[in-house]
């Protein structure tokens, strides 16, 4: 048999004080191709699976049914998200996954119970930042001039690195999370756009989403966009493993 795994959650969050010894259906929960949601017990934690017959299309629309048992298991307790496309294809492989990653599912439980994960996308089209944004492309061959290239090329990651920095410092201030992820990348129109994921108490989610006039008064000239509340994928010790 099959799993698909949607996450992982405390047994006790989903069958109460009952300690089951085999997959208990989780009433008006489904997954994939609207198949029946299970909790796969394995020592103190419970499996989100369903049963799943490997056809390769894994779509949008089950894409959307993964985040939606994710997120509905987040509204009742604290989620250890797998990555979407995640299959154990033995009952075997899924309690070995648990037995071998329990230590950091721990941590993770205990770091992350009664936290929520914020995203803020910071776009900047700075006309100051076109030059620093543009890819030197390197001369195909060796030389001063390859060596040249190589220099500016890292001049110019710099200059991207020490903005990002700056701006992520500057939102750190305003937002004050617990902890926070930062990537930055070029986008298409010759801007950067920041990423920022920010770890709160779930508690203090509107006093965060109410800092976002602020943080539009004190960025001029950059866009942000604010989502969440979401489980906290950035912030889980160690591997999930598939």
């Amino acid at each position: 048999m099959a799993w698909y795994a949607y996450c992982i959650v405390e047994q006790q969050a989903v069958q109460g004080g009952i300690r089951a010894r085999r997959p208990v259906p989780v009433e008006g929960l489904k997954g994939i191709a609207d198949a029946q949601i299970f909790a796969y017990p394995s020592g103190d934690f419970s499996v989100l699976v369903s049963e799943y017959i490997p056809t390769g299309d894994l779509g949008q629309k089950a894409l959307l049914q993964h985040a939606h048992v994710v997120s509905e298991c987040f509204k009742r307790t604290t989620v250890l998200p797998f990555r979407f496309g995640t299959v154990f294809d033995t009952d075997e492989s899924l309690r070995r996954a648990v037995r071998i990653n329990r230590k950091g599912f721990t941590e993770s439980v205990t770091k992350l119970k009664g936290k929520a994960e914020m995203h803020l996308k910071l776009l900047i089209k700075d006309g100051s930042l076109r030059e620093a944004m543009e890819e030197i492309e390197l001369p195909a061959t060796v030389g001063s001039e390859y060596l040249s290239k190589l220099r500016e090329k890292a001049v110019r990651q710099r200059e991207r690195q020490t903005k990002a920095r700056a701006l992520s410092v500057q939102v750190h201030k305003i937002f004050s999370p617990l902890d926070q992820d930062v990537c930055c990348r070029k986008v298409d129109s010759g801007g950067m756009l920041i990423d920022i994921a920010h770890l709160i108490d779930h508690k203090k989610v509107e006093k965060y989403q109410n800092r976002y006039q602020m943080a539009t008064r004190h960025l001029p000239g950059i866009e942000v966009v604010m989502s969440g509340p979401w489980p906290p994928y950035h912030f889980i010790t160690g591997k999930r493993s598939s």
